[in-house]
C-alpha cells in the first residue's frame, strides 16, 4: 500500500512540473518586418487601452495583428510591441504592462511632471 502511495505521489509531482511553452517576450529574426499598416483607431472606451496593430512573428513568418482595446490596469501603462534592428537582426519586444508612470523620452521623469516629455534632443 505504501509503495502505491509513493508511486502516485511521484507521478503527481512530475505531472505538476510539465508546462506548455510560452510565447517569448523577445523574438530575434533576420527578416525585417513589412511596413506597418494604416489602421483606423476605434473611438475611445472607458477603462480600456488601445493596442495598435503590429507585425508579430508566428510560424516562421510575419503576421499582422489588428489593433484592439484591452482592459486598463491601474498603476501600469502598456508598452506597445516594437521592432528594432540590432546588428543586422530584427528584435521584437512584445507588448507588455509596465509599472509606474509613462516616461516617453527616457529621462527618468514621468510625463505628468516633465516640461518637455517627448523631447528627443534632451540632454
Amino acid at each position: 500500500m505504501m509503495k502505491k502511495i509513493l508511486v502516485a505521489a511521484m507521478l503527481a509531482g512530475s505531472l505538476g512540473s510539465v508546462a506548455a511553452p510560452a510565447l517569448s517576450a523577445i523574438v530575434i529574426v533576420r527578416e525585417a518586418p513589412p511596413p506597418p499598416r494604416t489602421e483606423r483607431m476605434m473611438p475611445q472606451r472607458a477603462g480600456k487601452v488601445w493596442v495598435p496593430g503590429h507585425w508579430d512573428w508566428r510560424g516562421n513568418r510575419h503576421v499582422w495583428v489588428r489593433g484592439k482595446y484591452i482592459a486598463a490596469r491601474r498603476g501600469y501603462y502598456y508598452a506597445e510591441p516594437r521592432w528594432e534592428e540590432r546588428d543586422g537582426r530584427w528584435q521584437l519586444e512584445r507588448g507588455n504592462w509596465r509599472r509606474g508612470q509613462r516616461d516617453r523620452d527616457g529621462d527618468g521623469v514621468p510625463n505628468r511632471m516633465d516640461d518637455r516629455p517627448n523631447n528627443p534632443n534632451r540632454n
